[in-house]
Order: C-alpha cells, then structure tokens, then sequence
C-alpha cells in the first residue's frame, strides 16, 4: 500500500517537479495550492502520511496552516519547505509541530530521505503508543485492525460485553487473535487498567495445573519451597483469560467450576479458602459443544463459560483487512528491525489477498516479518514472499558466473583491435552519414519536464550508440573522466558491449 504525500505550495511548477521525485520513489501524492485547501483536504478524510508544506503562500501561510491542523488533531507529519532559511523562520515551524525542513530548491535525494525519515518517526511513536496501551492493559476495540463486516461485527458486540462482568468465550481457529480480542475486552471493562492474565491451559503440564491456577502454600507438596499466589490471585481486581480451555482435566474443569460460581479459591495446602474478585474470558479452537458430548468437557462449566460466545473470524474470511494488517506488521517491525520499507507494492498485496492463510493472522504477520528482514526495496515485492506466490527473488547485479575454463587450460586472451584505426573508421562514417535524431528528451508525454536523471541516462546512452561504444571518446565528448562515466554506465544500467569499448 503506497504512503500518500500532500505536497501544499501555490507554485505549481514547484509541485509538479516534486511529484516527479516522489512518483519515481513509489509514493502517491496529492497536491493542495493554499493552506485552505489543505485543511479541507485532511477533513475530508482524503489518506495522507506525510504533509509537504511551503511556508509562504497567499491566503493562509504555511505557519498559520500547521498550527490550524494541530489545532484540529491531525498528527501527520510535516516537513516545511522555504525559499529562505531563516534561524527564526525554522524554529517557529519546529516549535509549531514540523518533523523537518528544506530550502527550496532541494534535492531529489534530499527530498525522499526527509520524508521516510518523518514515515519512520512516525511508526516509531505509534509502536511506542501500541506497547504504552498493551504494558498499561489499555488496549480496546479501536486498536483492533480491520473494518470488514465480521471484524466490525466482533468489536460492537465486544465493546458491548465490555461494559458488563458477562463470562465471555472467545471461538475461532488458531492464529485469529482471539487474546487481543480478550485485551480489548479487559481494555472496554471497568477493569481497565487492572491486571490482565493470560493462561494457555494447554501449555500447563496436568500435575501442575492446579498449583497455576489456585496457588499453593509453602511445604504442602514437594517442591512447594515458596508460597504461590497463583493466576487467580494474581487476576484479582482484573481479568483472567484462561486460552486453551478446552485442554483442561476434568478433575480441574470442576475446581475452575466452583471458582466461578462462589467467587472464592483453595490453594494448595490453605487451611481456608480465599476470596477472589475476578473477570473471567476464555477462549478455544475446539468444539466445545461437541466434547460435552463426548464426556470430555464438562457440560455444566460450558454453559458457565459459554454465556457471551463471540466467535472470531478467519483471514480467509476477512481479506479486505489484510492490506491494513500488512502495513500495520511493516510499521512494527520496521521499528525492531530497524528498516525502512514503505510498503508491500500492489502486485504483492493482490497476491496476499488471494492467498487461503490456513495459519490465520499469525502465518500473516510471521510471513511479513521473514519479508521485511530480506527486502532490500522500498516495496515488499512478491518473491519476497516466495512460498507464497511462488516467485524467486532475481539474483544480484552484476553477478553473473564467469564461464569456467577446463582444469588445467591457458586461458588465452583475444587479439585487440587497431583502436586508433576502429575509431578513425568510426569518425569517418559519422561524417558520412546524416545526423540521428537526438531521443534525448526535455519534457515527458504530459509535458512536463523529466527529471535530470533521467536525461543524463538518455544522454550517455545517445553518445555510446553515436560514437560506436569507444568510451574515451564519449567521455571526451560529454566533458567527464572515464571513471565517472563508467560508474554513471554501471549505476543506471545502461547496456554497453564492452567488447567495443574502449
């Protein structure tokens, strides 16, 4: 999904000429003349990522615009552009919210590293945001990713659950996020705030299942060396999500029983029972209706458990969120990882979505992040998911294997021309021949001006085909050493047969 740049400058030249570099780095971009139509373009609800916004234009300048759109709670970052670079001029942007600054004209290379940078700050500060909510047990409905009609289904009947102490059971395959879904749960509650417990009851080994859960006390079975308050205890004011609660024994499934219905625990080895104010969400990937059948559940603690089902969907069955959950995952790992990658290139996101996600939104998130530690593009591209949409990354430039001599074999070289007599036969047949057309291009297709890049590539690839690939005299001729132009040669791709060069 390409990051969205509102460039706001009254020049449009200034604007096209920008949207040239950012087009060419894989952003989308947008434009506004004045400060008002930026405003109006925010509260229309119109995707930005980043605010590129010229200081001084008529109507409402580049301060007054950052100071209104701080006013109105958009956090985008902004880099200000200036024809001049006053201290003042800078530091009143600075302290009215900008993230950065240039001085107009600025350099492609200029121009793309302050706005990844401000991309990066950015994901810096919602990581921050998203671990501050999950270490506080603050996490609600809102940071829920997805807007599909089963994700919107879960979190209104979520929120409204929240409200209440209901016993909630959370259902759906491995993978779907059943414990954020708990999270936000705890988050919607009066107990917000207060802890949250996880339990995987299908990680806990059986003979210790009950010293876990209830606690024990010191000396009451071997091993027992300290006293252990157990989850309960530990969920005291809060909430318990017991995950994986159909693994429990049936010996334990009638001690969680009596818990829940009298409010109170006997640890191990206590002489009385403690009471315990705790909310209880539990979750499965099994049927639990089915093993009451089967004896293997208890029937009276399913209907306990079972008062308010929400059943978590599947990724197969909410594709249109898979493009969010990808950019969320991106902006996270970007920030562990330390890279800067923008986003996942349409291609990949059409191949993504596409694909069945048998391990949900855990296969998801795992197969971006194995993406994000081996992209070297600004874009995830599909053969940086290669088990998925079964494409092999290229290999690298200029690698290509040397053809192998038989062992034992002289190499030997090839005769070399008569290069003054080759390129005195080439000066001749130029003058011989009528002048070629230049294809060296000012303007593009729309009319406006290409970038110098652009032409530079043109240019040296125009000179190689006139002078007939003798490289001297294409340097000679452009006015540059031959080392420059080589690497010029190698840095864009121009094709040369270096078997004529010289």
């Amino acid at each position: 999904m390409s990051k969205t740049v509102l460039v706001v400058d009254d020049d449009p030249t200034q604007r096209r000429l920008i949207q040239a570099v950012l087009e060419r780095e894989g952003f989308a971009v947008s434009h506004a003349e004045n400060g008002d139509q930026a405003i109006a373009h925010l509260t229309s609800g119109a995707p930005v990522d980043v605010m590129l916004l010229d200081l001084v234009m008529p109507g409402l300048s580049g301060q007054d615009t950052l100071k209104e759109m701080r006013a109105r709670g958009f956090a985008q970052p902004v880099i200000v552009l200036t024809a001049s670079g006053g201290v003042d001029t800078v530091v009143k942007a600075m302290q009215a919210g900008a993230t950065d600054f240039f001085i107009k004209p600025a350099s492609p290379e200029r121009i793309t590293v302050s706005i990844r940078n401000a991309l990066s700050m950015g994901d810096l500060k919602g990581e921050v945001e998203r671990l501050t909510k999950r270490a506080g047990n603050r996490t609600t409905f809102a940071d829920l990713i997805g807007s599909s009609p089963a994700m919107t289904m879960v979190k209104r009947m979520g929120e409204r659950a929240g409200k209440s102490s209901i016993p909630i059971l959370v259902t759906g395959e491995s993978g779907v996020g059943k414990e954020l879904i708990a999270r936000a749960v705890h988050g919607a509650s009066d107990r917000s705030g207060k802890p949250f417990v996880a339990v995987n009851c299908g990680a806990i080994p059986e003979n210790l299942v009950e010293s876990i859960l209830f606690g024990h006390e010191k000396g009451s079975f071997t091993g027992a060396t300290d006293k252990h308050l157990g989850k309960f205890k530990e969920a005291d004011g809060g909430t318990l999500f017991l995950d994986e609660v159909g693994e429990l024994p049936l010996d334990m499934q009638v001690k969680l029983l009596r818990a829940l219905q009298e409010g109170e625990i006997d640890p191990i080895g206590s002489k009385r029972s403690q009471k315990v104010d705790v909310r209880i969400v539990s979750a499965t990937n099994r049927d639990l209706h089915q093993a009451v059948a089967q004896g293997r559940f208890r029937e009276d603690l399913y209907y306990r458990l079972n008062v308010f089902p929400i059943e978590a969907p599947s990724l197969r069955e909410r594709r249109e969120d898979i493009p969010a959950l990808i950019e969320a995952f991106i902006r996270r790992f970007n920030v562990e990882e330390g890279k800067r990658v923008v986003g996942a290139s349409p291609e990949t996101l059409k191949i993504l979505s596409a694909f069945d996600w048998p391990g949900n939104v855990r296969q998801l998130e795992n197969a971006v992040y194995r993406a994000i530690i081996l992209a070297d593009a600004p874009y995830l591209q599909p053969y940086d998911f290669p088990a998925i949409s079964g494409v092999v990354a290229p290999p690298p430039e200029n690698m290509a294997p040397a053809a192998a001599s038989p062992a034992g074999a002289a190499t030997i070289a090839p005769p070399q021309p008569d290069l003054s007599a080759a390129l005195h036969a080439a000066h001749a047949a130029m003058a011989r021949a009528p002048a070629p057309e230049s294809p060296v291009r000012i303007l593009d297709d729309r009319g406006h001006l290409r970038t110098l890049e652009e032409i530079e590539r043109d240019l040296i690839q125009h000179a190689i085909e006139v002078y007939a690939g003798h490289m001297s005299e294409v340097a000679r001729r452009l006015g540059i050493g031959r080392s420059t132009l080589y690497r010029k040669v190698r840095e864009q791709g121009i094709d040369v047969d270096l078997k004529e060069a010289s």
